[in-house]
């Protein structure tokens, strides 16, 4: 019998469930364009009161909130504040470059979390001879630092600073429901204070497409716009919408269980010989490790695993990460481990 692959690449790897699959098929849908699909509608409203926004809209990917996001509150040649693991930085192509014609200013964060000092000692004075300092973003949960928690009081204070230096804020939200469930504050709670906040609906949440991005009435209206420009309306999306209103339904609170195979994984891969974790303070699904003493890069690394039957990603030189979803359960966690337990040079 073959055993089933097990997919721990990213959280991104999710399936939609057979109840959300049904959920998706029974939507009632309409042309988006024209505001005519109730089940889009429904979902963004839905998600700018649970973010303390106005409007939201319905987009087809993270990396498009962010992207539309920067356009919408820079103009060419602005400067962009971010920690330098973040993913406006390393994952998105160089779209802010090219799309919004924006610096990005990396900050050097701790696990991907950067203090209110940082912020104020990296906005520039008024100078003809300087970017503007335009925006803040902060990224909830870290996918760099390892899935970490910004803490709420760190968030208000960096947001507060970004204010007292004029500068907007964006809340990359991408697993932000991450964070509310590690850290029991709501996802108002952590995004009111934001001009701006996305969510996604892949991920944690299980769904198979989209991310909602929030703001006040002006700032949607002139992010509709540039979804146009970029190609990125939609006719019928209620059907995405869908699985997107079963996700918050069904797949929030589950996202605990995610965390303890997380820590499960961790405890697993820190008794293995040649196997060192990045940090041991797993607080909610991502796991970082380094293979070097193992005799492994971590290309090779991952080739073997898939070899086995098992996804990890490579992310430097040595560095691998293995990410748990809604499509790990417990045992494939102590599968996982048995199989990197296995390869041995």
């Amino acid at each position: 019998m073959t055993t089933a692959f097990l997919d721990f690449y990213s959280d991104t790897k999710t399936r939609p469930t057979p109840a959300m699959r049904a959920a998706m098929m029974a939507a009632e849908v309409g042309d988006e364009q024209k505001n005519e699909d109730p089940t889009v509608t429904r979902l963004c409203e839905r998600v700018a009161e649970m973010l303390g926004q106005e409007e939201a809209v319905l987009l087809p990917s993270g990396t498009m909130c962010n992207e539309i996001a920067l356009a919408v509150h820079c103009r060419p040649g602005d400067e962009v504040l971010c920690d330098q693991s973040s993913h406006i930085v390393n994952s998105e192509g160089g779209g802010p470059a090219a799309l919004a014609g924006v610096m990005l200013r990396g900050l050097n964060g701790e696990r991907g979390i950067f203090c209110a000092r940082d912020v104020t000692g990296a906005i520039r004075p008024e100078s003809r001879y300087m970017p503007r300092s335009r925006l803040l973003c902060v990224e909830q949960t870290s996918n760099f630092g390892g899935g970490s928690v910004w803490p709420l009081e760190t968030v208000r204070e960096v947001v507060a600073a970004a204010r007292a230096g004029g500068l907007s804020a964006h809340l990359d939200g991408a697993r932000l429901f991450n964070a509310v469930v590690a850290s029991g504050v709501s996802a108002r709670d952590y995004a009111e204070d934001f001009d701006s906040a996305w969510i996604d609906l892949t991920k944690g949440l299980g769904g198979p497409v989209g991310a909602v991005l929030a703001g006040s009435r002006d700032f949607i209206q002139e992010a509709w716009r540039l979804k146009q420009r970029l190609g990125g309306a939609m006719r019928q999306s209620g059907f995405l919408a869908a699985a997107g209103l079963y996700a918050l339904d069904h797949h929030v609170e589950r996202l605990a269980e995610d965390h303890a195979n997380a820590k499960a994984l961790a405890a697993g891969l820190a008794q293995l010989p040649g196997i060192k974790l990045a940090d041991d303070r797993i607080e909610t699904n991502i796991v970082f490790f380094d293979v070097a003493e193992a005799g492994y890069d971590a290309l090779d690394f991952v080739a073997a695993a898939k070899a086995k039957g098992l996804g990890a990603g490579a992310f430097g030189p040595t560095t691998v990460r293995m990410i748990t979803h809604l499509d790990v359960s417990a045992g494939d966690v102590e599968r996982a481990i048995e199989i990197i337990a296995s390869l041995r040079k």
